[in-house]
């Protein structure tokens, strides 16, 4: 007994057993009793196609046997270079579809969409402008009486007649657009309530079946909506333009020529 005493190191140490035994089975009771193993490792290309894209490379290098293992590896590290690609394209258009309008951190410096809105106004009222010169020179042409044959002065009254009929043919087109909808009415407005909830006085009355009735909120089940993240050609330039393998690369000059 004294020897035993001496050999036993876990009570020398204050450990006990039946209380580590314990705790090991409640933290790890759901692996207790389980059965692992390893599963069957799938390549992510099809093995014969990659197979023998492999020995066409490889034989313009001299080797003649590639062995399944080879295959497999190449397939894999495919699938974790095409992982990597998709990880890092992903951050770069949620860096991109970031707004930083409602953060107090960030000041706006320059607004690049009013100022496109604003060019658009200025051609749009030097447009506008120059219909009106035009119009006025045209009902100065169609009201002359010069008796000179002028050919320029006729093709200007011709022009100036065509103009007075498409005018008197728009205004025909609006007059009866507008007569069409005072005949239809005002438009009746869509319902955003959900089907079975019928809104009194701002009430909601919920219907189930047609058996159950009370007040209260639209039903509580809400799915949430998944957010999809879309990658367009830009993104993926841009991925490239920071890879040191891709930056120099052709496949890069052949998308920014698209």
């Amino acid at each position: 007994r004294d020897d035993d005493d001496i050999n036993d190191v876990a009570s020398m140490a204050g450990v006990n057993l039946n209380e580590e035994s314990a705790r090991i089975m409640a933290t790890n009771s759901d692996l207790v009793g389980t059965q692992i193993q390893s599963c069957k490792d799938e390549p992510f290309l099809a093995a014969i196609p990659l197979h023998k894209r492999i020995l066409e490379t490889a034989k313009k290098l001299g080797v003649t046997d590639v062995p399944a293992e080879v295959v497999t590896f190449i397939s894999h590290a495919t699938q974790n270079r095409l992982r990597t690609v998709i990880e890092k394209v992903t951050v770069i258009t949620q860096h991109r579809m970031e707004s930083y309008k409602d953060d107090e951190w960030y000041e706006q410096a320059t607004d690049v969409r009013s100022q496109l809105k604003f060019f658009e106004q200025l051609e749009r009222l030097e447009k506008q402008r120059k219909d009106e010169q035009e119009r006025e020179i045209l009902l100065k042409a169609a009201k002359s009486r010069s008796r000179q044959e002028d050919p320029e002065q006729a093709r200007l009254k011709q022009k100036a007649k065509e103009m007075q009929q498409q005018e008197l043919a728009q205004m025909r087109q609006r007059d009866a657009n507008l007569t069409a909808l005072a005949a239809i009415g005002p438009r009746k407005k869509r319902k955003l309530d959900s089907p079975g909830l019928l809104t009194i006085g701002g009430e909601g009355l919920s219907m189930s079946g047609g058996s159950q009735a009370g007040l209260g909120t639209p039903s509580s089940r809400q799915y949430a909506r998944q957010k999809i993240t879309r990658v367009n050609l830009r993104d993926f330039i841009f991925y490239m333009e920071q890879e040191p393998e891709t930056c120099r690369s052709l496949l890069l000059y052949r998308a920014l020529l698209k």
